[in-house]
């Protein structure tokens, strides 16, 4: 239950902080948070990451739609696999959902998490982006870290006296 409560947490922190830039900053405007490093940028995104793909809403609502239903497949079906892999199952299941909805109201999503690092400038991203990421990154994790996955010791053994 607490992976689905992840997930929820996500998405209900997701359309609540777009919620407030939407409502409370024009578009363009930036909020210097520190300066120099870190702003609030309300700014809209119609393609994917980098502003690639831009206003190809069909194609990313269809690719979410899946993703979606394989997250909610995978996160229920692994209920034997490593608590690691439940985690980015439900954090990236958060993210995709928040961006989904965004996608299917507005046809574009609210960002406004804006870092530079001197004269370079990230691109703009929120909440449901970083979960996204963040869920990815401990997929691999678990991954790497799923002792079926690894070459059994006695194989590893056999193989190096071989050679």
């Amino acid at each position: 239950m607490r992976y689905w409560l992840t997930a929820l947490t996500i998405i209900l922190v997701d359309q609540w902080t777009k919620w407030l830039v939407a409502s409370k900053m024009t578009l363009g405007e930036s909020i210097t948070v520190i300066d120099g490093f870190f702003h609030l940028t309300s700014h809209r995104n119609r393609g994917a990451a980098f502003g690639i793909l831009q206003n190809q809403k069909w194609f990313f609502i269809t690719v979410t739609s899946i993703v979606i239903c394989a997250l909610i497949y995978f996160l229920w079906a692994s209920r034997k696999e490593h608590p690691l892999m439940k985690w980015g199952y439900a954090i990236v299941l958060g993210g995709a959902i928040g961006n989904y909805i965004d996608r299917v109201r507005m046809g574009e999503v609210v960002d406004f998490l804006h870092f530079q690092f001197g004269s370079y400038e990230f691109a703009i991203f929120n909440v449901a982006d970083s979960a996204v990421c963040i869920g990815v990154a401990i997929l691999f994790l678990g991954i790497l870290l799923e002792p079926r996955n690894r070459v059994p010791e006695k194989l590893e053994s056999n193989h190096t006296k071989e050679a």
